[in-house]
């Protein structure tokens, strides 16, 4: 097997990468930005030049000041390959973390260096992202920026210290791979952990559509890219039904559930795709049609998964996870989806919601919980005795995955179960409050970078300000400064948007500290973070197929 070493990658392989490599930011380049009427920096893209490299001496000092004496080394090795994947009713051919789906969790404790070998045995390149942390930015895993990727055959070794416990994941940042078998969630334990809890489970949501009747995620994404023309009924008619994404409000959640049956919730044959024209790969159409949901602002994707899964099961072969009556435990719940936002409830319990993407907020209770891609919700609950449905609804999309919660006897929850807590109540990020520990001082942002949310489903031109990702343009930002990323959504569609290497604060410091946030159309949304973390940081929509189409960009530290 052919190995690359870290400083290989980003030394010696750099040349042949050309401009969107990082030897191109060491040249020097005049800065673009303007002041807004409040005298505050405003930026605006520029090319590379006088940028601080993702293995510069800014980000080996910060590093430096990550780590603490006598902290542990995790050693882990993980190939990805492709295998087969049990989902519980039936078996598909995928790529996966060894040969289980989500991939097996790693776990360490903040402080320890965490030295993962990753072996590609694919049969394309690839890499590993590590959703949520503040790391070293060589360790970020996203090719043509922080390192060159993983060819087949190769390997690579990610080091880095793992500064903040919390709730996270991996997964890789090239192409489509995000949405086959290639997730895996990252637990980072507080050595001072200050909930008291008697068990910890762990729970990871997915959509999923790889290996099913040929489908695979990049003819999915050719799919949508050929827009509203792959509808054609084959008659010379256009069904352009649901596919405007506005318009579409159909209530909340009570009148959205209220015509769905039980049924519904779990099938997996409802006709809901774009029908009939043979899509590029052959296959059945999975390009969605009329999901709807106020909670999202109208439309609620643009993919008809086959199946919904908690911890890669099927509905009708679910996880029983097992604790005695009166066990408070504490789940961690991770959306790996790739295009599905999940409504979450716990039959017959309220749960007690303790984080957001890693990091604590006041305590609050509710019913039921909204996750959008990339989001992780940490709850407690006290479980009573019997066996309890854990529900996650494709907000929608009208189907569900299910888990099983089991302290007693009693029939297990039926794959059709559509517990009460889902139509309850239900606390958004937004109302939620930062942990006092965490929360950001009160600090009149520096610098703005407005991003406007741009595209649409009939040309599947997903951008940023109007420009599609290209890894030379970069939004400039210098360390020590107060950074505001101001979202505006111009679409008619919900867009999760997710910043690497930082935590920001919703609502002006006083919000949540997160890494992605729901924007919902004709909505603006502002998240402050302090810019400590030096680097080329990516920014993009966390729908997977938004994202390849262009719905990314690059926040890059300033010399």
């Amino acid at each position: 097997m052919r190995t690359h070493t870290r400083r290989a990658v980003l030394g010696a392989g750099i040349a042949a990468a050309g401009g969107t490599l990082l030897t191109a930011c060491a040249s020097g380049s005049a800065g673009t930005s303007d002041q807004d009427h409040a005298g505050r920096t405003t930026s605006r893209p520029e090319g590379p030049g006088g940028f601080v490299s993702p293995d510069g001496a800014e980000v080996a000092a910060a590093e430096k000041a990550r780590a603490t004496k006598g902290s542990t080394v995790r050693k882990v090795a993980l190939t990805a390959a492709a295998t087969r994947l049990d989902l519980g009713d039936r078996t598909v051919r995928s790529w996966a973390y060894g040969d289980a789906l989500p991939g097996k969790e790693v776990r360490v404790t903040a402080g320890d260096t965490l030295a993962l070998t990753l072996a590609n045995h694919l049969p394309q390149a690839t890499s590993m992202h590590w959703h949520g942390l503040a790391l070293r930015n060589d360790m970020d895993g996203v090719p043509d920026l922080t390192q060159r990727a993983v060819k087949p055959g190769g390997s690579f070794e990610y080091r880095f210290v793992t500064a903040h416990p919390g709730t996270y994941w991996f997964h890789p940042h090239s192409g489509t791979q995000q949405d086959r078998g290639l997730y895996a969630p990252l637990i980072v334990e507080d050595p001072k952990e200050p909930l008291k809890y008697d068990k910890e489970w762990v729970v990871v949501l997915d959509d999923w559509v790889d290996g099913v009747d040929g489908s695979t995620p990049d003819a999915v994404l050719a799919e949508l890219r050929m827009g509203m023309g792959s509808m054609d009924h084959g008659d010379g008619s256009m069904d352009h039904g649901g596919m405007d994404h506005g318009g579409m409000d159909h209530g909340d959640m009570g009148h959205d559930m209220a015509g769905m049956s039980m049924t519904d919730m779990s099938r997996t044959d409802m006709p809901m795709t774009a029908a009939a024209k043979p899509t590029p790969s052959g296959g059945p159409s999975r390009m969605m049609m009329g999901a709807t949901s106020k909670l999202l602002g109208g439309d609620a994707g643009d993919v008809a998964y086959p199946y919904y899964l908690v911890n890669g099961r099927t509905p009708t072969d679910p996880e029983t996870f097992r604790a005695r009556p009166g066990d408070r435990i504490r789940i961690r719940l991770i959306n790996a989806g790739g295009d599905t936002a999940f409504r979450v409830a716990l039959g017959g319990h309220a749960m007690t919601i303790t984080h957001t993407d890693g990091f604590p907020v006041r305590h609050r209770d509710t019913d039921a919980l909204l996750l959008g891609m990339g989001e992780r919700y940490d709850v407690l609950v006290t479980v009573k005795d019997g066996a309890f449905p854990l529900i996650a609804v494709a907000e929608g999309k009208k189907r569900a995955g299910l888990a099983v919660l089991r302290t007693g006897g009693g029939a297990a929850p039926d794959a059709s179960v559509r517990p009460a807590e889902l139509s309850g109540k239900l606390l958004t990020a937004d109302r939620l409050t930062a942990d006092p520990a965490v929360r950001l001082r009160s600090r009149h942002p520096d610098r703005t970078v407005t991003l406007d949310l741009t595209g649409s489903m009939a040309k599947y031109d997903w951008a940023l300000n109007g420009r599609p990702y290209d890894p030379d343009q970069r939004y400039p930002v210098r360390a020590g400064e107060r950074v505001r990323l101001s979202f505006r959504n111009t679409t008619t569609m919900w867009h999760p948007m997710h910043l690497h290497g930082h935590t920001f604060a919703l609502g002006g410091g006083s919000g949540p500290r997160k890494d992605t946030a729901i924007v919902l159309p004709g909505k603006t949304v502002h998240a402050d973070f302090d810019a400590d973390n030096p680097g080329l940081w990516m920014l993009h929509c966390h729908n997977i197929y938004h994202s390849e189409s262009g719905m990314m960009t690059v926040l890059g530290y300033r010399r």
